[in-house]
This record gives structure tokens, sequence and C-alpha cells, in this order.
């Protein structure tokens, strides 16, 4: 198929979408009011579908250290850290982070999808292996395509299935890189981390274990560290990438490591050398929010987002709504098909409620799904009205069995 065509194609596919109603390739709010309000298609919605875990990017701390940032050292770097250097502030956000999560070193990247893009086509090379979780985020899969290594892939959340692959590979030449996710966010459940962790530590020094923690930075753990520091498995986890654009409320991402060569990778890695480097107010805003994650603030918004994120899985379920597996920061709610779907998802903007539309080819086992992302600075108030208009469309569309389930999930 040629360059045409392959567009034509997808034209087409999107021209399905807009037929049912709004692109979501093609929103725009015309106003962001606060971290959970916003102005779209001329109406006010509140915002369910934004990643915004600990409501920071509206917090005056985040603000001031990025106005001032842009107005000491400029909007841009211009350039990659490679060809046109760091800045001292490119240096402490490493040296922070590093300390934050109790490693060696860290390197950040210009967003989170080049931090796992990054990482991984530098450290497989050829005849390594790269076992990978199916249901992984795209940058995984790219960063494995950009590799010399070859890919395998276990089942879904399996500790027996990568037992089976490890065991396949026992005795074969190279290094192996076993990748997972925290919380993996079309769904929102957590990995099997300790099962799988003692599954790498059993199959010898030349397997890594890598986990991304996007979607659990500053959500789960004591100190916001993710999964591995809730699983109490984190000296088992050789590197750990995350990114700035959910809890930390800005762009760039970043890996973290214990290894003494790890340092080394950044002459290696590609997304590395010949990407622009973060923003200077980027970078202030990711320092001032880690000092935030970190504290005795940041835990209380960690308490009240998982308050929240109960009470959202809950209502849900009581609704009648299938979900996934376990309560998180990301609710997915099963809708029948494709079609039902993307009306379902235009229908709660005409009510007011924002969400993510996730339908295939990006979902596994081709599911069609609402995902509804849950922050701590959602108010009570907003969680009853998201519910409510769950509810309300619910029964509209015949997917849930009646109005007493409605009153009794929403409260009133």
């Amino acid at each position: 198929m040629g360059i045409k065509e392959r567009i034509q194609t997808a034209e087409s596919n999107f021209g399905y979408l807009r037929q049912l109603g709004r692109d979501p390739s093609a929103l725009e709010f015309e106003e962001i009011i606060t971290p959970t309000q916003a102005k779209l298609d001329g109406a006010n919605v509140v915002l369910f579908g934004t990643n915004n875990y600990l409501g920071l990017t509206f917090h005056q701390s985040c603000i001031q250290a990025a106005t001032i940032a842009s107005r000491v050292q400029g909007a841009g770097t211009t350039g990659s850290r490679m060809a046109n250097g760091s800045y001292s502030s490119h240096r402490n956000l490493e040296k922070e982070i590093a300390a934050f999560h109790d490693k060696r070193e860290a390197i950040i990247f210009s967003t989170g999808y080049l931090a796992n893009v990054g990482m991984i086509s530098a450290l497989a090379g050829a005849g390594d292996h790269l076992l990978i979780d199916a249901d992984s985020h795209a940058s995984i899969y790219d960063g494995c395509k950009m590799s010399d290594a070859e890919t395998l892939r276990f089942r879904h959340n399996s500790p027996e299935s990568l037992a089976r692959r490890l065991k396949h590979l026992s005795g074969s030449p190279g290094d192996k890189i076993v990748i997972v996710e925290g919380i993996y966010s079309m769904l929102g459940d957590k990995a099997p981390l300790k099962e799988i962790a003692a599954i790498v530590r059993e199959a010898g020094d030349k397997v890594y274990l890598m986990i991304d923690e996007a979607h659990s930075l500053g959500v789960l753990g004591h100190n916001g560290r993710g999964l591995c520091e809730q699983d109490g498995v984190e000296q088992d986890c050789d590197f750990v990438t995350g990114t700035f654009s959910k809890t930390v409320g800005t762009t760039g991402g970043y890996c973290v490591s214990d290894h003494e060569w790890f340092n080394g990778l950044r002459v290696l890695s590609r997304p590395y050398i010949f990407t622009a480097s973060m923003t200077p107010s980027a970078v202030e805003t990711a320092r001032a929010a880690f000092k935030i994650v970190a504290s005795s603030e940041g835990r209380a918004l960690k308490t009240k987002l998982q308050r929240n994120f109960h009470r959202v899985f809950e209502g849900v379920q009581a609704l009648g709504f299938e979900t996934g597996p376990e309560p998180g920061p990301v609710v997915a709610v099963r809708l029948p098909d494709p079609e039902i779907a993307i009306r379902f998802w235009n229908r709660t903007i005409d009510e007011g409620l924002y969400t993510n539309i996730a339908i295939p080819p990006a979902t596994p086992d081709g599911l069609s799904l609402l995902r509804v992302s849950v922050s701590a600075a959602h108010s009570e108030e907003e969680i009853a009205r998201a519910l409510s208009i769950l509810a309300y469309i619910g029964v509209e569309f015949g997917l849930i069995p009646s109005a007493k389930k409605y009153a009794a999930a929403v409260g009133s």
C-alpha cells in the first residue's frame, strides 16, 4: 500500500468516528479553567480524562517555577544536550529524581514516550532478547522496534507465561530485559511485580527488569515512588522509567538505575542525542512538582487521590457497568462495541463530562472502553456529577438495569 492509500485508509477510519459524532483527534478546549474544569464546544465540562493525578498543573509553586525559569533562562534550549550542552537545571533535576528514587543515576528525556524508546533501544542490541508484557504501551513496542534485539511477548500479567519464555531462552547468548508497567493505562490494572521480580532474580545475572511507572508515580508507595516501592522490590528493578506528563503535570520523562555504567547510555540513546532537551520552564516545573510529591502535601494528595478513585471505581460498578479488575487512577468502563462506545462518549460530553474513548486497535483484546482518569483535585460534588452522568446515559443506552442502582451509586 502506498503513501496516499495508507493516509486515505487512516482518514476513512476517522471519518467513521466523525459520522458518529466528535472526532477524538480534533477536540479543542477553548479554556482550561482549573485542573478539573474546562470549556469545550462552548460549554463547561468536568475533566475526568487528563491523567492529572495530583492536580499539580495549577499548583502555584509549579507555575511560579515555570514563569521564573522562562524569564531567566529563555523559552527553549534550541537543541539537544549532546550538541548544545546541558543547563545546570537539567543536571539538578536528574540528581533530584535519582535521590527521590534512591538510585545512583537518572537520565531525563524530552517526553515520557522518548524515555521508553530511548532506554530500550540503547539497552538492547543484536543477540539480546526483550520480553515484554503483551499489553505494553506503544512507547515500549516502539523502543523494541528501534533496537536490534529479538522481542518476545508474554501473556498480560502472567508470571507463568514469563517464566516459560525465560526457560525457553535458558542458555542462549545475549542479555534478557523483562519490561512491565506499574499500572497499565487502559484497564488500570497493576503488574504482579513481586512474582515477576522473583522470576527475574532466579533467571540469573544476565536478566534485567525494567518497569514503567508512568501511571503509578505519585500514586503508589509510601513515598510515591510507584509499584516497585509499594511491593518492596526496588532493589530488583534495574531500570525505572517515568513521565512528567501525568502526576508531575508537565512534559518530559526519565529513567533511573543503580548500575554504575548506566550514565554511559547517553552516548547510545538516539532519542537523547538527537532530540532538543527539555525547556527551562518544563524542567523547573518538574523540580517543583517532585518536591511536592516527596513532601507531606504530596502524601496527603496521594491519600485523597486513592479515596477518590475508590469512590469512582465502586460507584461505576454499583451502577452496573463492567470495569477493569481493580481500583486505580484509571477506571475503565467496558462498553459492548466501538460504535456504542463512540456514541456513549459523545453523549457524556453533551452532558458536561469529558473522559477518554479507547477502541480497537489501541486497546487490549479488542475491548471498547470509556477511560476515566481520577484526580486528587476532584471534589465530592464533581465525582457525584460524573457518576450521575454515567448513570443517566447508561440508562438511556439500556446498559445498566435500573434507576435504583443510579441512586444508590450516586448517593442521591
